[in-house]
């Protein structure tokens, strides 16, 4: 292992409850270990970061004694594919890890996911959203939850279509994620009737100067600037687009085909209002969402929960849930054996309330399509949408029979 690898793992962990390190040995039989392994450093910290790992921690704290230990830890993949793989192996192998957690980037978690497939280990997948990770590189032992690029490409791609934006032209970060969404997208605009025009592909991590590829898309006459990113790299990529102009007097509309609550507030609702969006959480959509919000926010006092956030945290719960139905002793024999009964258990969180997993591994859950509001309509901290259409699980997510999981039986 490299020492950048070792230096990686180098992480935050509780326990519950707490032990000396001599009774955690001797019941590490009896210790069911969750690792959060995510971006802390880079482009999606905040979409991702530290606010996953206190999510993660919401739910072990909520879930309480069980006659079993939980204990969390986490790393920086750094958005390295080899250095994800490195440090779920290591997890997994050394750690006695028994479920990794969030990994945002698609091409690290397919790569951890290649890990857990290979260990019969547990990944729940909520920060990436490729959605090969249920359809092609599915696994027995693999849930992925909160959002992927088809349910993303369909919301607010499909709407941004019925409005009138025909033409579009994509800038896309050149890895798996941005480019299956991309592709799913334009699926859905050519479906339509519309037009692409071009695509601007650049190198994801390290970019941060977009001007080019603006100038490019303003000079193609696109309707439509789709942003096939995610993190810090939209919401450089709507402040530059303001720079230029590209928007005013709707000369183009920008349409970001993933951006979290978190990219909102980074920007400010002088430059995102009027955007359009989808997660699949918000803290202010009912009772439950804020009840849950309240109970993290003072952890998290500067970066409230998005949908990534909210998935951690009930990815989490359900998890335990299962490892608590079959028994500690069985849960730590076989990933697929965990997952198998997360999939026969219903769903039900503060989160996304009352849902099911899926066969292929899909959590499957009401989405929503939101408007960003002007600053005069906002009342106060984290109030930044509207809800403008909502999409019933029936309807948000790719059918079974379109998924592409060998192990899914037709």
């Amino acid at each position: 292992m490299s020492d950048i690898a070792r230096r990686a793992l180098i992480a935050s962990a509780v326990a519950l409850p707490v032990a000396g390190l001599g009774r955690r040995a001797k019941a590490q039989s009896n210790t069911i270990r969750i690792g959060v392994l995510n971006d802390q450093s880079g482009p999606y910290r905040d979409t991702s970061g530290t606010t996953s790992v206190i999510c993660c921690k919401q739910a072990v704290e909520e879930f309480g004694s069980q006659g079993f230990n939980v204990e969390v830890i986490s790393a920086d993949h750094q958005n390295k594919p080899d250095l994800g793989a490195s440090i779920a192996r290591e997890w997994y192998d050394r750690n006695a890890v028994d479920m990794i957690l969030d990994v945002p980037t698609s091409s690290v978690a397919l790569a951890v996911a290649g890990v857990a497939k290979e260990k019969d280990k547990v990944h729940i997948n909520t920060g990436a959203a490729s959605a090969d990770l249920t359809g092609k590189a599915c696994a027995p032992s693999i849930v992925h939850w909160s959002y992927d690029t088809y349910m993303l490409a369909k919301s607010t791609g499909g709407a941004t279509v019925r409005a009138g934006g025909t033409t579009w032209y994509f800038i896309t970060a050149d890895y798996a994620f941005g480019q299956q969404l991309q592709r799913d997208t334009s699926s859905f605009v050519l479906g339509a009737g519309g037009k692409v025009l071009g695509s601007s592909p650049y190198p994801f991590p390290g970019t941060t100067d977009f001007s080019s590829f603006l100038l490019q898309a303003q000079s193609s006459g696109a309707k439509v600037l789709g942003l096939c990113n995610a993190g810090g790299d939209t919401v450089n990529s709507i402040k530059q687009a303001a720079e230029f102009g590209l928007t005013k007097n709707g000369a183009m509309s920008i349409a970001a085909m993933l951006m979290f609550i978190t990219d909102v507030n980074a920007l400010g609702l002088d430059v995102a209002q009027g955007l359009a969006l989808t997660e699949s959480y918000y803290w202010d959509l009912n009772d439950r969402t804020r009840a849950f919000n309240n109970r993290v926010k003072a952890k998290t006092p500067e970066n409230w929960p998005n949908m990534i956030h909210a998935g951690c945290y009930a990815g989490t719960r359900h998890f335990l849930k299962a490892v608590q139905a079959i028994g500690i002793a069985d849960a730590k024999k076989s990933g697929k054996a965990i997952v198998d009964k997360m999939k026969t258990i219903p769903t039900d969180d503060d989160c996304f309330g009352m849902n099911m997993i899926r066969e292929d591994g899909l959590f499957l859950c009401p989405t929503y399509l939101f408007q960003v509001k002007k600053p005069s309509e906002s009342t106060g901290k984290w109030d930044y949408y509207t809800t403008k259409v909502t999409s019933p699980a029936s309807e948000a997510w790719k059918p079974l029979a379109e998924s592409g999981c060998a192990f899914v039986k037709a």
